[in-house]
């Protein structure tokens, strides 16, 4: 068939070869089997929960042809800034390349925070150099936009330091976990 009105006929023949169970959906797994870093390995389970998340309109917990074409709009953006950042053209940030991403981005993140999301989020390898794939990256710039959201609405001065309680924080990091 032709693609509906407002989606991208690509995006509705990508969809259409997606939907592998022909439910007019698309769910976590459907897309995980999709989506394929540089290195050619899936994208992360919850990157791909994050995102349909993102883009599940009606909270089912899949999205539909318009969604898909959205998030296939929204991962070109993040692989186009992805291959941005990736200087030395690897397929992969490593960590100079994070923090100068996170910089330009206008994140004052100190060196050990960058490692230590890094080392979270790295492919488990022996490399000495640990890096991230695109999906990581996602995963890790929508987590940092949504949590600094959820600072900028308790720090109203914008002083960069907000006083809350234990309860708060948590409520506040909760709420954000798409």
């Amino acid at each position: 068939g032709n693609a509906p009105p407002g989606v991208d006929p690509e995006a509705f023949s990508w969809f259409q070869t997606v939907d592998t169970d022909h439910s007019g959906f698309i769910s976590v797994k459907e897309l995980k089997q999709a989506l394929v870093n540089n290195n050619w390995s899936s994208f992360n389970d919850e990157t791909c929960q994050l995102m349909i998340n993102m883009f599940d309109k009606t909270r089912s917990g899949r999205i539909d042809v318009y969604g898909f074409s959205a998030l296939l709009r929204f991962i070109q953006q993040w692989r186009s800034l992805f291959q941005q950042y990736d200087r030395d053209q690897s397929g992969s940030i490593s960590f100079s390349e994070l923090q100068q991403a996170f910089s330009q981005m206008g994140y004052n993140l100190s060196p050990q925070f960058s490692q230590l999301l890094l080392a979270r989020y790295a492919q488990r390898s022996p490399s000495p150099n640990p890096s991230i794939q695109l999906d990581r990256f996602i995963h890790i710039c929508m987590q940092l936009q949504s949590l600094t959201d959820a600072f900028r609405e308790k720090d109203t001065a914008l002083l960069g330091n907000v006083r809350l309680g234990y309860e708060d924080f948590l409520t506040m990091v909760v709420t954000r976990m798409l």
